[in-house]
């Protein structure tokens, strides 16, 4: 039976995608190779949250001898944007500006971030006036 496709992925879901995002491609030994020790998942556990993700069609897999190959289907960056846009719909009112006047507002931001900040805004800004 195949589960109700989601937008959105757990945070378990969210940690195998990195790593398969990092690598490319990856049999679930691959991917337990990569999470940290501490994690201590056994492998039926890390096979199922890959078929999960695959039924929620974030990866796709072949076959290779016995293993399954996962190989995800959405980049990084389309999943950052849309967690971005469900974000700032959810918890700013649908209000990027509010979105952003919390991070800049946050005491923990560095100069030197607030800087990278400014220079990405007025890149931007010059990009969309010519």
């Amino acid at each position: 039976m195949k589960k109700n496709k989601s937008d959105l992925m757990t945070e378990v879901e969210l940690e195998f995608m990195n790593e398969l995002w990092a690598i490319g491609e990856g049999t679930v030994r691959d991917v337990l190779a990569r999470l940290p020790e501490s994690r201590n998942l056994a492998y039926t556990s890390a096979a199922t949250i890959l078929r999960i993700l695959e039924q929620k069609e974030f990866v796709t897999s072949r076959k290779e001898g016995k293993s399954h190959v996962y190989i995800p289907t959405l980049a990084r960056d389309t999943y950052q944007s849309r967690s971005l846009k469900d974000l700032s719909a959810k918890l700013f009112d649908d209000t990027p500006a509010s979105l952003v006047a919390r991070l800049v507002n946050d005491n923990e931001l560095t100069e030197e971030a607030l800087g990278q900040i400014r220079a990405l805004v007025d890149r931007r800004l010059k990009n969309e006036s010519g």
